[in-house]
């Protein structure tokens, strides 16, 4: 039973990593670096080393404005201290398979296997749910500018002091 549990949760916890991006499921390098047990850097030195194994359907690294977006909705403000003085790279289905014969350990291979699990059980979600997945796509605009609205309610900017409340005297 805790084994199925453990499961299940590992599943969950890999599922919310997978983001949509250019109307694909991906995975930042950060956060398969975190899953591999291995720095970023590592992984993307053993990526750069093989770099043919991986086309652009497979992984692309963040445009400015993608980055931007995604800083915001997860609230990283400053580059230096997040690690991200490189935009970080994302990596579809099959880059995500194609990164176990890059790190070829029997971790890297187990945790592979739960990656694959989750993506799939995405898919079978949103195969069931196609009528979500429709009204998602159809009011994209509208829900990043309510993500937009509540981030703004959260870090109001800091505007000029404000003016104190006087009571005068009507009495001449």
């Amino acid at each position: 039973m805790k084994k199925q549990e453990t499961h299940r949760n590992s599943i969950e916890i890999i599922r919310d990593k997978i983001l949509l991006i250019r109307g694909k499921r991906v995975m930042l390098d950060r956060d398969l670096a975190a899953l591999y047990g291995v720095e970023t850097k590592q992984l993307k030195r053993a990526v750069r080393r093989n770099v043919t194994r991986f086309p652009s359907d497979f992984m692309f690294p963040l445009s400015k404005k993608e980055l931007s977006d995604w800083r915001r909705q997860f609230g990283t403000s400053n580059f230096d201290k997040m690690g991200l003085r490189y935009s970080p790279m994302a990596f579809t289905e099959q880059g995500v398979a194609m990164l176990s014969s890059v790190l070829n350990s029997d971790y890297a291979i187990k945790i592979n296997i739960q990656i694959m699990r989750a993506f799939v059980k995405m898919r079978e979600f949103l195969a069931t749910n196609k009528e979500l997945a429709e009204m998602v796509k159809e009011n994209r605009e509208v829900i990043i500018k309510i993500i937009q609205t509540i981030d703004a309610l959260k870090n109001p900017a800091v505007s000029s002091p404000k003016r104190r409340i006087r009571f005068h005297n009507a009495v001449k």
